[in-house]
């Protein structure tokens, strides 16, 4: 499955004025790193994965449409998964906020 269009123009609007912004293709979907570190990725698989400090990630799993990020079997720390249905305008920007937070202190 190709990455959502829609939600990647989402996701470069979200991070619109931030600094130092690159993509990059990545197993299917589309990445955005923030000073060479990886913040966001719009998954190829659907949803958007931010990446986030674990403590943060505990919080978010609490919400509807969030998942710890699992890759071969394995749940990745500090990484989430948004399902897109949840992603309104008032939340894109949050994830997108703190997957640039995180990236940065990477």
């Amino acid at each position: 499955m190709a990455y959502d269009l829609e939600l990647a123009e989402r996701v470069r609007s979200a991070l619109d004025g931030t600094p130092d912004v690159a993509e990059r293709t990545m197993f299917g979907g589309l990445a955005f790193l923030v000073g060479g570190s990886m913040a966001v990725a719009v998954s190829g698989g659907g949803g958007l994965m931010v990446r986030c400090a674990p403590a943060l990630a505990d919080e978010l799993v609490t919400r509807d449409g969030v998942a710890r990020m699992v890759m071969q079997g394995r749940e990745l720390a500090g990484w989430v998964l948004v399902d897109p249905a949840t992603l309104d305008d008032v939340r894109l920007p949050e994830y997108v906020a703190a997957g640039v937070g995180a990236a940065r202190e990477a």
